[in-house]
């Protein structure tokens, strides 16, 4: 096993014998030779495209398969079993077809791979993974790709189930899959290939932001409660608000409560979304409180996408979890997907009917829907605040939240900021600083909620209007202090977003990931001035007199 795709990665270095975030070696295994079956794909995509055969179920499968290999999103081996299988009878249909149009495809090994068994599918990932190449910067930036890789299939993903595709955005998405594995590419190829990543990342994130607004229209300063109330509820966690639409459509009038959790919790923005009576509120904390929280919940709970956590070997709540999309564990029942896209919850709303009321573990409210359509509407007064001396900061701290004890350092950072500060967010890395009473500058308040990490590109657009707005010739010259907290791999697409849009002086925390290898690093570090986190004191000092 060799797994350094998230910030926990065992010792900082990678996961070896068992995955910090519960992941079998076999698991492991599964999954490195289904990414090089998906590459195989991909390569072969680019060939068909040549010809002008469809490629979408090419497509979907790629970006659905990448998005299950995300950290806490599927554990399921036999799921990745059949997905391995299907990309082989995939493969064989398009070379049929390649061949019927006189294609002769070169003799490479990634249209040949032939397995059958399970054990055959683990023994080969020794020879195939990503992480087996020799050279160690090689390695490390194709590391980088195939992780921004995975981010940038999770957005596609999303747009796509609310129909909004971009066929140049598959293109590419295979370029950069098919550039994993030629042995032909030299650093100094891969290097701008990275960045061009970003700039696809970019794209795809705006596509995923005009698909949740067109549909449920643009977030707005929404007050969300964190009580409970007294009827049976639903929990519904990940990101996917496609499946929270149509469950919230299938429990009209059911007599039971909608809760939101983690990431999901930007639903409570939304006008298309808020207009339920019965989406009660917000359930809980980030991700990794879950196997203490779910207990609590007491009614079925619903896995929309990544951020599923095994449960403890005692929990009370597995026959109430419900997965669906790309999450899977084997002892949690899966909701299907209909032949016309759509789903049925009738299963999970008949359980809720028998099961008590959520029993309340906080009470309060929360504030947020600051996405860029919101934020610019207050841009007059932000402005004038700035130039007023009331805003001397914005502080960018989005990203994701984690298990490890380090990550109190952003509850704290938060704290100390001085009150000229704002704090500008999206994702579930919010939920170390978001319940804090940070007051407001002039009716502005101090912490600005965008959304989930999906939203991220909402951070990206307030800053590039705020350029503009001051007459700006660098985004670098806005007073903007970036210090993130990453997790998992869409964090990595969200940093090549940024970099490849020209930001600099970026600090990832709490630790720099772990596939970077030291000249990689050293590459970001003089051409992006990317930095870690030290202690609170030591930060404020040297981020604020930056930026003064």
């Amino acid at each position: 096993m060799n797994c350094n795709q998230c910030q926990e990665a065992a010792k900082g270095i990678g996961c070896t014998v068992f995955g910090v975030c519960g992941k079998t070696p076999e698991l492991s295994a599964l999954m490195d030779t289904f990414i090089y079956s998906l590459i195989g794909l991909s390569s072969l995509a680019l060939e068909v495209k040549k010809v002008n055969i469809e490629t979408e179920v090419l497509d979907l499968f790629v970006i659905e398969g990448l998005f299950a290999t995300i950290t806490n999103a599927n554990f399921d081996e036999d799921e990745f079993v059949s997905r391995i299988l299907k990309s082989i009878e995939y493969r064989e249909a398009y070379k049929t077809l390649l061949q019927q149009e006189g294609i002769v495809l070169e003799n490479k090994a990634i249209y040949e791979l032939e397995l059958t068994t399970k054990e055959e599918m683990i023994q080969k990932a020794l020879s195939l993974a990503i992480h087996q190449t020799e050279d160690e910067d090689i390695r490390s930036i194709r590391e980088l790709m195939l992780f921004g890789l995975k981010g940038l299939a999770a957005y596609l993903s999303h747009a796509e189930k609310l129909n909004y595709k971009n066929e140049a955005l598959f293109e590419a998405m295979h370029q950069f899959m098919a550039a994993l594995v030629n042995d032909s590419l030299t650093l100094e190829d891969y290097v701008p290939m990275t960045l061009a990543l970003g700039d696809v990342g970019v794209q795809a994130m705006a596509l995923l932001d005009e698909a949740n607004t067109q549909t449920f229209g643009n977030p707005e300063i929404s007050t969300v409660e964190i009580g409970v109330g007294t009827r049976p509820g639903i929990l519904i966690t990940g990101h996917d608000l496609h499946d929270l639409k149509q469950l919230l459509e299938q429990t009209k009038d059911q007599g039971i409560d909608i809760y939101t959790h983690s990431e999901m919790l930007a639903a409570h923005y939304y006008p298309e979304l808020k207009k339920y009576e019965h989406l009660k509120g917000n359930y809980g904390n980030a991700w990794h409180l879950q196997t203490k929280e779910f207990e609590t919940f007491n009614g079925p709970i619903i896995f929309t996408t990544n951020c599923l956590v095994p449960p403890r070997q005692n929990a009370t709540y597995v026959d109430r979890v419900y997965t669906t999309g790309n999450t899977g564990y084997k002892d949690f029942k899966v909701i299907p997907v209909l032949e016309d896209g759509s789903k049925d919850f009738s299963q999970v709303i008949e359980q809720a009917k028998t099961c008590q009321a959520p029993q309340a573990i906080e009470q309060g409210q929360l504030v947020g829907g600051f996405a860029h359509h919101q934020v610019l509407s207050l841009a007059d007064s932000i402005i004038e605040a700035v130039k007023g001396g009331a805003i001397k900061h914005f502080v960018v701290m989005a990203g994701c939240d984690g298990r490890h004890k380090e990550r109190q350092y952003y509850t704290d950072f938060a704290q100390a900021l001085p009150e000229d500060s704002v704090i500008l967010t999206a994702g579930c890395a919010k939920y170390r600083y978001n319940k804090l009473q940070l007051g407001d500058i002039n009716g502005i308040p101090r912490l600005l909620d965008a959304g989930q990490c999906n939203d991220s590109y909402s951070l990206a657009v307030i800053a590039l209007k705020l350029k503009e707005a001051f007459g700006l010739d660098d985004i670098n010259d806005l007073p903007i202090i970036y210090n993130i907290a990453w997790y998992e791999q869409k964090a990595v697409i969200v940093l090549l977003a940024l970099l490849s849009l020209g930001v600099k002086k970026i600090h990832l925390g709490p630790t720099l990931p772990a596939f970077l290898s030291p000249n990689i690093v050293n590459f970001l570090v003089e051409t992006f001035e990317i930095g870690g986190i030290s202690s609170v004191n030591e930060d404020l000092k040297k981020f604020l007199l930056t930026n003064e």
